[in-house]
C-alpha cells in the first residue's frame, strides 16, 4: 500500500506511479489528518509512505500524524521523499518515527520536483523547460524505486551529518513561527467561492465566511495547497506572489 500526502501534486505524482508499477493501490492520507483520524491502516505488503519536505524535514503535521497512526499487517516500510532540491533529516526522522512503532525501515528515495514555495522571495521561479525536465526524470527514477521494492531490497542513503540536525532542530522551528503566518493571505474579488481551498487545507483551519476563505489560525504549514490550487489565483501573499506563475502538477498536461 503506497499512503501519502500532496499539497500541490508531486508526491501525489510519484505515489500514484509506484502503486500503479506496483499493482498496489495508493491512499490520500488528506481527509485522515483533516479529521485526526488515527485508525489502523492495514496492508498484507510492504508499506510505501510517501511525504513532500518543508523546511529540511518532514511536514510537522504529517510527523506527529504518523507517529499516532496505528499501521498493522506487513512490517516492512520503504519511505519516498520528494524535494525542490534537499530533503534534509526528513528521512532520518522517518525512519526514527518507523522504527518506534517496531518496524523494519528499508530506506528513502528521495525525488527532485518543481519547488511550489512562491510565498518566498528568495525561491526563484523555474521555467517551463526545467518543471517538465524535473517531473520526467522523476517519473522514471520512479520505474526504478519501484523495481527495489518489488524486489525486497533497500534504499542506501546518504550519511546525514550531526551539523545537520545541529542547525535544522533548532531553527526550522524559529523559521516556521516566523514565516508561516497566516495573517498575510489575502483574497482578491475574483474569488468564486468555491471552497476547494478549505477543503484541502490539512490543518483544517480555512473556513468560508461571506463566500471568502477566512484563516482561523494565526500560522499554518505553508504548504501552498490554497494558493496553488485556487482555480482563478484569487489568493495572494503580501505583495510577494502577486504575478508570480502557480504550480500544481494534478490536472496539468505535464502529469501525462
Amino acid at each position: 500500500m503506497v499512503l501519502y500526502f500532496s499539497a500541490t501534486g508531486n508526491t501525489k505524482l510519484i505515489a500514484e506511479k509506484l502503486a500503479q508499477r506496483l499493482g498496489d493501490e495508493s491512499v490520500n492520507l488528506l481527509t485522515r489528518i483533516r479529521n485526526k483520524d488515527y485508525s489502523s491502516i492495514h496492508s498484507d505488503r510492504p508499506l510505501v509512505i510517501c511525504s513532500p519536505v518543508y523546511v529540511s524535514e518532514l511536514p510537522s503535521f504529517f510527523s506527529d500524524y504518523l507517529k499516532r497512526v496505528s499501521l498493522t499487517g506487513c512490517r516492512e516500510v520503504y519511505g519516498i521523499l520528494t524535494n525542490g532540491g534537499f530533503s534534509g533529516i526528513a528521512g532520518a526522522q522517518m525512519k526514527r518515527i518507523i522504527k518506534q512503532k517496531g518496524m523494519e525501515f528499508r530506506g528513502y528515495a528521495e525525488f527532485k520536483l518543481p519547488s511550489n514555495h512562491i510565498t518566498n522571495k528568495s525561491h526563484a521561479e523555474i521555467d517551463e523547460e526545467e518543471i517538465t525536465k524535473r517531473i520526467k526524470e522523476s517519473l522514471s527514477k520512479a520505474e526504478c524505486v519501484a523495481e527495489v521494492i518489488m524486489h525486497g531490497g533497500h534504499f542506501k542513503n546518504r550519511h546525514i551529518f550531526l551539523f545537520e540536525y545541529l542547525v535544522t532542530v533548532p531553527v526550522a522551528p524559529v523559521l516556521c513561527y516566523f514565516n508561516q503566518m497566516t495573517k498575510d493571505f489575502w483574497v482578491k474579488g475574483n474569488c468564486v467561492s468555491c471552497g476547494k481551498c478549505a477543503r484541502l487545507c490539512p490543518l483544517n483551519i480555512i473556513e468560508m465566511q461571506g463566500g471568502k476563505p477566512v484563516w482561523k489560525e494565526k500560522r499554518c504549514a505553508h504548504c501552498m495547497s490554497c494558493i496553488q490550487n485556487c482555480p482563478v489565483e484569487a489568493i495572494e501573499y503580501k505583495d510577494i506572489t502577486e504575478g508570480r506563475k502557480r504550480y500544481s502538477v494534478v490536472g496539468s498536461p505535464r502529469e501525462v
